[in-house]
């Protein structure tokens, strides 16, 4: 094992097509870590205590490189190059029109196939950080451009977690990272039915059947979030549970760093605070949760195992002019956070 100055300690975890695949481990002074891998930039785990001082990882992971080669729900990793949906799988940009992969029935998912979350990114492990790098070439997936994406994690004494996201480009493209990690505070196989979620938005983006959005954004109505159980907002439809897969536009529109949601669990008190420069979160309650091997829980993952709130730029931005812009052009630097603060409740 090898170990930097700052508490990180990494250790070779395996390897892809040839590629060294490491696993890191980020630790402050009260004994709470997080684990990361290059392969997809990943967040694997994030162990904090519970009101008992009780250490436990409260993110949806595996303790294997294959696991996550056989991984279909992206857990944990950094998506892109577009975070989310682009609509009929194209878009338009100075006047051409560019063609991606569509990998979700006629539209492009989270960077359509073969995207960033199956790619081994380089690494530089600094003081307090770690660093991941990836080279996308023009034409990957269909997007346009040499884009360079790096991704660095550091760990507070506070118990946060903080992912800074930059990327250049040297051609005209569009660019939309998040980390997908899903989250269940109890560390438990008991579903996240019982967490508490406010999100900080008054509206949100109207869409489709197939999640595409219309272009309106409306009032959150029934699916407001003002620190509902999950289980409230759960709907039960022909015997089968619907829960919610929806962007939320938060209310702060600024590029400052902002709350953005809060989540808790009232039996291990434990809570989360998630910051971001982001524009939207996209709230996802797991419902199509399914995995091939076994995760933290000693078993596969089932629907509603845990809830992931991607801060992010909204779906199908680049097909819609009035929302933010996802242009990057070459002289500019995409720069955008996300803040996870584990804590415990009040």
């Amino acid at each position: 094992m090898i170990k930097s100055p700052a508490a990180i300690t990494f250790q070779k975890w395996g390897e892809v097509a040839g590629s060294p695949v490491f696993l890191f481990r980020l630790s402050n002074s009260t004994g709470a870590y997080a684990e990361l891998t290059n392969y997809g930039a990943t967040l694997v785990s994030a162990v904090v205590p519970d009101k008992d001082g009780h250490l436990q990882n409260v993110v949806l992971g595996y303790n294997s490189l294959e696991a996550y080669l056989n991984d279909a729900c992206y857990l944990g990793s950094t998506v892109g190059r577009f975070a989310n949906r682009i609509g009929g799988a194209k878009f338009s940009l100075d006047g051409e029109t560019y063609h991606l992969q569509a990998n979700d029935s006629l539209n492009t998912n989270h960077g359509g196939f073969n995207a960033f979350n199956t790619r081994v990114f380089s690494f530089e492990v600094g003081e307090d950080s770690v660093s991941f790098t990836l080279q996308s070439p023009d034409g990957d997936g269909g997007f346009p451009g040499n884009l360079t994406l790096t991704v660095a994690y550091s760990f507070t004494e506070a118990n946060e977690l903080i992912i800074d996201f930059k990327a250049i480009t040297d051609k005209p493209t569009i660019a939309n990272f998040t980390n997908h990690a899903y989250f269940n505070l109890s560390g438990k196989a008991d579903g996240i039915f019982e967490h508490k979620l406010k999100v900080y938005a008054d509206t949100l983006l109207d869409v489709d059947n197939a999640y595409i959005p219309s272009g309106l954004l409306k009032p959150v109505g029934k699916r407001s979030l003002n620190g509902d159980t999950l289980r409230s907002k759960i709907l039960n439809r022909g015997g089968e549970q619907e829960g919610l897969n929806y962007c939320y536009v938060l209310n702060n529109k600024t590029r400052d760093l902002k709350l953005a949601a809060e989540l808790s669990e009232n039996l291990s008190a434990r809570s989360l605070q998630i910051q971001t420069t982001y524009p939207a979160a996209m709230v996802y309650t797991g419902d199509h949760l399914h995995s091939l091997t076994d995760g933290n829980f000693a078993q596969p993952y089932q629907p509603f195992d845990g809830v992931a709130i991607e801060c992010q730029y909204y779906p199908d931005s680049p097909n819609h002019a009035h929302f933010p812009s996802t242009t990057l052009r070459p002289g500019e630097e995409y720069n955008h956070t996300i803040v996870y603060k584990f804590g415990l409740m009040a």
